[in-house]
């Protein structure tokens, strides 16, 4: 997840029928190619056959930068595949699925399809609506404020549940802030888990009115890692150039009418520029205009063990206690060290808490 866009990240495993031995497993490669299928079966090489592959999506039909995954399954000869989702992409819709039956294999679909439906929110997403998946995370104090009015950066949460954000970066497509963030915090929005930092995500930065400090991090870094300023078609043009010169990608989007990027339309160009899965670092005011718009598929809380004992910037707002409370399903509530993360999603979860 994360280093496959803008493709999916599928996974498969060969198992031996009568044993169970699993006989190799395969996931999509960084940047999208080869898929998991050809992993896979290049892996197990001539154990394949009469082996039964499992698949968390349907098998690609089609022939687009490489061969579609249906013929390396039928020519390792496969005895049985078994499929968790039907890929909702036109170029496959079933097609996948039909070849394999036509050719006599044996086919099983839809096992653990809400699972996969989760692990697959991005690709979907994308595919039916047009725009990413965007994940909200916040960080907020047991007493609900996720910062101070004034002062200094209030930090929340522990080690554990930091690099638990780490990881949440690392498993997504890009990250997202609003310009207030960069200006208040000059965050890095990296990924700085021991041997993963080369899977720091896009940095996607909105800033309708083009107020992005070339000194931050995040432009200052933009040849190292990928930043995108997106702002509005009437943002002023001097700003720009050196934003570019620092590396940066500016992309302009229409206005809401109130002098700000338009969420929809912002999200809609970012999938058509690939992407599939966003993380919203944004801070509470970003988190709560994606919660009005209907634009926020997972909620993500973390809760630190102190209070704040002060008045302070809620972390959630009145769409997004909205979001929680009714809309959204609880996935899961764990402690990680002393601070207590709770998972909320809008689509059916996979493990409900009980």
């Amino acid at each position: 997840l994360g280093s496959t866009w803008p493709n999916p990240s599928v996974g498969a495993v060969l198992v031996e029928p009568a044993s169970g031995r699993i006989l190799a497993t395969g996931a999509t490669q960084a940047g999208g190619r080869p898929h998991a299928e050809p992993v896979a079966l290049k892996a197990a090489g001539a154990a394949a056959a009469g082996a039964t592959l499992y698949v968390s999506l349907e098998p690609c039909s089609h022939v687009g930068k490489s061969p579609p995954c249906t013929e390396a399954i039928l020519a390792s000869r496969v005895g049985r595949v078994v499929t968790a989702l039907e890929d909702p992409d036109e170029r496959v819709a079933g097609q996948g699925h039909a070849i394999l039956r036509h050719a006599g294999v044996a086919l099983a679909t839809g096992v653990l399809a809400r699972c996969a439906a989760r692990d697959h929110r991005g690709h979907v997403t994308r595919i039916r609506r047009g725009r990413p998946a965007v994940t909200v995370k916040l960080a907020r104090t047991s007493d609900g404020f996720a910062a101070r009015t004034g002062g200094d950066r209030l930090l929340i949460t522990g080690e554990g549940a930091n690099a638990r954000t780490h990881m949440m970066r690392a498993h997504s497509d890009a990250v997202m802030v609003g310009v207030s963030t960069v200006v208040a915090d000059d965050p890095r929005l990296d990924v700085r888990l021991p041997g993963l930092e080369s899977r720091s995500p896009v940095r996607i930065v909105l800033d309708s009115g083009l107020r992005s400090p070339p000194a931050s991090v995040v432009v200052a870094t933009a040849r190292k890692q990928a930043t995108w300023i997106v702002c509005t078609e009437a943002a002023p043009k001097d700003p720009e150039a050196a934003l570019l010169d620092a590396g940066a990608a500016v992309i302009r989007v229409p206005s809401d009418g109130r002098g700000r990027a338009d969420l929809g339309a912002v999200l809609k160009e970012l999938g058509l520029r690939g992407l599939t899965r966003i993380l919203c670092e944004g801070g509470p005011a970003l988190a709560e205009a994606l919660a009005e718009r209907g634009l926020v598929d997972e909620l993500i809380l973390l809760t630190g063990e102190a209070e704040l004992g002060e008045a302070g910037l809620r972390a959630v707002g009145p769409y997004l206690d909205r979001l929680a409370g009714s809309e959204m399903a609880a996935v899961s509530d764990e402690r990680v060290g002393r601070d207590r993360i709770q998972v909320y999603e809008r689509d059916t979860p996979c493990s409900p808490v009980s």
